[in-house]
């Protein structure tokens, strides 16, 4: 079990980790000049479901959404709701646009809008209770101990987003990582009074569950012949 560090996310401010790789071309520049200021989010104020979308809707949060293939599929499965997407990675932002702006071929995406850069900077501007879904998905595992208080699954970010979902709400979490799947356990040991486990046998979370799109990470975790697991836990 790691051993808990002070200090969290929330504490720390700052970014760890690559922002930026290859040099964009093409297509995926042209969109990160001409649709990213379309999608991106307002600069202050309170990020309000009404405020981005126009009408009062459930809305859903992903943090760290790599290069946007869960929140796409879900974007495209509810498209009565909205969704709100952050990720620091400016390649992986870059290949969202292209799924926004042309899903599948089916045609464009509008209900979601994104923010290149830290996901808790904006979700302390999201009013309480505001969220119905959260999205950590095969984040950053940080496997050496003296970088655990880097981790997003923390007592500060776990806090944050009990407040920003509404009774009822979700929170999704998954990882192929064990090292970071016992420190995240930890961590939800610890806030029992927030949430409440949506499981009942090991099937419930070793088996990706319905509605749950896979994101290139896990594919490439399950060609590397690791375990997935799959968390669900309701706000109380």
């Amino acid at each position: 079990m790691t051993a808990y560090k002070s200090g969290d996310p929330t504490t720390l401010k700052r970014l760890y980790g690559r922002t930026k790789g290859k040099k964009l071309r093409g297509l995926q520049s042209d969109l990160m000049q001409d649709l990213l200021p379309q999608i991106g989010l307002p600069k202050d104020g309170a990020i309000t479901a009404a405020r981005l979308f126009g009408t009062d809707r459930p809305l859903h949060f992903e943090i760290g959404f790599g290069a946007g293939e869960h929140m796409a599929a879900r974007a495209n499965m509810l498209p009565d709701h909205g969704f709100i997407g952050c990720e620091p990675y400016e390649n992986g932002v870059a290949a969202a646009l292209t799924q926004i702006d042309n899903y599948q071929g089916m045609g464009p995406l509008a209900n979601i809008r994104l923010h290149m850069g830290g996901a808790l900077e904006i979700l302390e501007r999201i009013p309480d209770g505001a969220l119905s879904f959260v999205y950590l998905l095969h984040p950053d595992p940080w496997p050496k101990a003296r970088h655990a208080k880097r981790r997003m699954m923390n007592d500060g970010p776990v806090d944050m987003i009990a407040a920003k979902l509404k009774r009822g709400g979700e929170f999704r979490f998954g990882t192929d990582h064990p090292v970071y799947l016992r420190h995240a356990l930890m961590i939800m040991q610890r806030h029992r009074h927030q949430f409440d486990w949506l499981a009942a046998h090991p099937a419930d979370f070793q088996n990706r569950p319905a509605g749950w799109p896979e994101t290139r990470y896990e594919a490439k975790a399950r060609r590397q012949g690791h375990e997935v697991w799959y968390y669900r836990w309701r706000r109380r």
